[in-house]
């Protein structure tokens, strides 16, 4: 299993992003697709999962209400809309699969992660 994170960059105060993840490697239907950021000195946060059977989205307290996430079947990508984005969203964000997940806020309920894309959000 392959998952690509892209889309970051460097956005102003109020700036939106959209992140990508392109999964690969076997079938996803018993997965829950998640995103998690890690800031410097800080433990992996929890931002937003969705499974993927039922495309039913799970939010994290951090971005509920500025963060959408979304997946498409086709072509096995999972996306993270972000908006009224602040400096203290700056941060790694990792996308991460996993089958069965009781607990998606969990990082440890998730098997494969990607390699992280950097949003930068400027003051």
């Amino acid at each position: 299993v392959q998952l690509q994170a892209s889309g970051g960059g460097l956005v102003p105060t109020g700036g939106s992003l959209r992140l990508s993840c392109a999964a690969s490697g076997r079938t996803f239907t018993d997965d829950a697709m998640g995103w998690f950021r890690q800031a410097p000195g800080e433990e992996r946060e929890f931002v937003a999962a969705i499974r993927w059977a039922s495309n039913s989205p799970f939010y994290g307290d951090s971005m509920r209400g500025r963060s959408t996430i979304a997946r498409d079947s086709v072509q096995n990508r999972v996306y993270l809309q972000m908006n009224s984005l602040k400096p203290e969203d700056t941060a790694v964000y990792y996308c991460a699969t996993g089958q069965y997940p009781e607990r998606l806020s969990d990082p440890a309920q998730y098997e494969y992660w990607g390699q992280g894309t950097q949003v930068t959000v400027s003051s």
